[in-house]
């Protein structure tokens, strides 16, 4: 399994782009993460079993998070973007949605860059 993620740009404060999240399989959970620079590593967003959405507090009525099962793709809408938000964002998967969520999981993305100027 490797995850793809994808969208990443250099855009304005307040603007908006849509990052995806692509897993080659139907078994994985899939969540998205980021990391500025000199920072550990963030959750960011990601949808449980029951299909709760779940987001790092920051990021909370401004991102959005949706699925297409059919494609095994997370989609991040993000919106009013801060230049607080630049950062790697990465798509990571697990077999486990805890082991997910909880920071720990078996398969990382590349990383896609996300820079938002003032």
């Amino acid at each position: 399994v490797q995850p793809v993620e994808s969208g990443g740009v250099s855009l304005q404060a307040g603007g908006s782009l849509r990052l995806s999240c692509a897993a080659s399989s139907h078994a994985y959970y899939t969540g998205l993460f980021r990391q500025a620079p000199g920072k550990g590593r963030q959750r960011v967003a990601s949808i449980d079993s029951a299909g709760e959405k779940f987001y790092e507090d920051s990021v909370k009525g401004r991102f959005t998070v949706s699925e297409d099962t059919a494609k095994n793709t997370l989609y991040l809408q993000m919106d009013s973007l801060k230049p607080e938000d630049t950062a790697m964002y990465y798509c990571a998967a697990d077999i486990s949605w805890r082991r997910l969520w909880s920071l720990a999981p078996s398969y990382w993305g590349q990383g896609t860059q996300v820079t938002v100027s003032s």
